[in-house]
């Protein structure tokens, strides 16, 4: 089955399904986000002419920090294997209107398209690359040893030669070293640079001598490369980027802050302004080529605390007209969290202590406490939502966790007994629990 026919086969339910396996909660947020990708699959079926009309729904995720918004947007992009960076809005303002370029988030994106088509292509070719690799290996050995091929490559097979030291040729690029320092705002221009001169410097084989094991690593990667063709991963890479990509923009918020007295308020409009042409749609230029930014979907998020929506400057709001509130977590959601998604909290720790030999067993009641815990420190402090989970089962199991190599083979039982006599007194110390949860 090809990539786009994977896309078919995941309609906004089965996307829901697979969202749902590591967020809990937030259906309204998903269920957009589900529509949008469907969007993008049924815009493919359209002649040329038209699907160029149909510009993607950016979204606008409203909510505090903690509730799964960048979770979402992230799993989404994994779900369909398409191209997906993070920003922070903010950074864009830290050292003024003269910042780092905006079209650097493109550049960023097409870079983890790359990556991301690259390393689909060195998989597909990884055994032949592997089996290139043993034969490199085993004609040197052979001929140093003086031993027939075949019995030297079935050696090398089970491991018999790793530790044996052998000399293989191996590929270094090399390139003069470009600075641009202490000068804002030319990040971009220092790293094109870079990348022009590398492309006028070719490998320089150099001849190294390596533990079998080794060699064998090295020169897998290196058939990988010469096995793969990079110019059909990078067209590849910019149809993904172009159709496909999503762009999360955190922190939002931040930009539409007018209060008197916060500062930087010419620097966020300023950005915002900036974002406008790549949100609406322009051609940035990458190292890869031109990329069109009309259908990548960006993904917006802030608390909104200190603004609203209707602070952004109109042209940025319009841009955005999937809004969609994402609610506050308590302790049931918690519990969730802590149970439910393929990567729960629960699940990770007790795999961690299990490879040294510690059976970490949590009782219902544990878990019930220990969300009681998260949500009682986030209402004494700042609410950072899930994210206080991860402080507080740190804590809770920081002794086990110390002492785990000396515990082999024995099962410690988390039951809420053992929860409130490690963590219960915090919660009423007001200091201690600034510095500790």
């Amino acid at each position: 089955m090809t990539w786009i026919e994977t896309l078919e086969e995941l309609t906004p339910k089965k996307i829901v399904e697979e969202l749902n396996k590591y967020v809990v909660g937030q259906e309204e947020a998903k269920r957009a986000v589900a529509i949008a990708l469907r969007n993008r699959w049924r815009r493919q079926k359209f002649p040329k002419e038209v699907r160029d009309e149909i510009l993607p729904k950016n979204i606008l995720m409203i909510g505090p920090t903690g509730v799964g918004k960048t979770e979402i947007a992230r799993r989404l992009a994994q779900i369909i294997k398409a191209p997906f960076i993070k920003v922070e809005a903010t950074k864009y303002t830290e050292i003024g209107y003269v910042g780092r370029n905006v079209e650097s988030i493109i550049r960023d994106l097409v870079s983890a398209g790359v990556q991301m088509v690259k390393g689909e292509a060195q998989q597909k070719v990884k055994e032949k690359a592997k089996e290139n690799a043993l034969r490199i290996v085993s004609q040197k050995l052979s001929r140093e040893l003086n031993y027939p091929l075949s019995e030297v490559k079935e050696k090398v097979k089970r491991g018999l030669f790793d530790d044996y030291p052998v000399e293989i040729s191996v590929e270094e690029r090399e390139a003069p070293v470009i600075g641009i320092a202490g000068v804002p705002g030319l990040e971009d221009f220092e790293s094109q640079i870079k990348d022009a001169f590398s492309s006028l410097f070719p490998p320089v084989k150099k001849k190294r001598r390596l533990k079998v094991k080794d060699a064998l690593r090295v020169l897998t990667q290196q058939e990988m490369e010469k096995l793969i063709d990079m110019e059909e991963v990078i067209r590849e890479a910019l149809y993904r980027v172009e159709n496909f990509g999503i762009v999360f923009i955190d922190e939002i918020d931040k930009l539409a802050i007018k209060e008197a007295g916060v500062g930087g308020g010419v620097s966020r409009e300023g950005v915002q302004r900036d974002l406008l042409p790549i949100v609406e749609g322009t051609t940035v230029q990458t190292k890869y080529g031109p990329v069109r930014t009309d259908h990548i979907l960006f993904i917006a998020a802030g608390a909104f605390h200190l603004s609203k929506p209707s602070d952004l400057i109109p042209e940025l709001q319009g841009r955005f007209p999937i809004r969609v509130e994402l609610k506050p977590l308590n302790k049931e959601d918690f519990v969730r969290i802590l149970k439910e998604p393929k990567n729960a909290l629960v699940k990770q720790y007790t795999l961690l202590l299990k490879t040294e030999g510690v059976d970490l067993q949590f009782t219902d009641d544990a878990i019930e406490e220990i969300a009681l815990i998260a949500e009682k420190a986030n209402e004494k402090l700042e609410n950072i939502g899930a994210r206080r989970l991860h402080t507080v089962m740190e804590k809770l199991l920081e002794d086990i966790s110390f002492y785990a190599p000396e515990m082999k083979g024995q099962t410690v039982v988390i039951d809420a007994k053992f929860v409130r006599a490690k963590l219960g007194n915090l919660l009423e110390d007001e200091e201690l629990i600034k510095y500790v949860l």
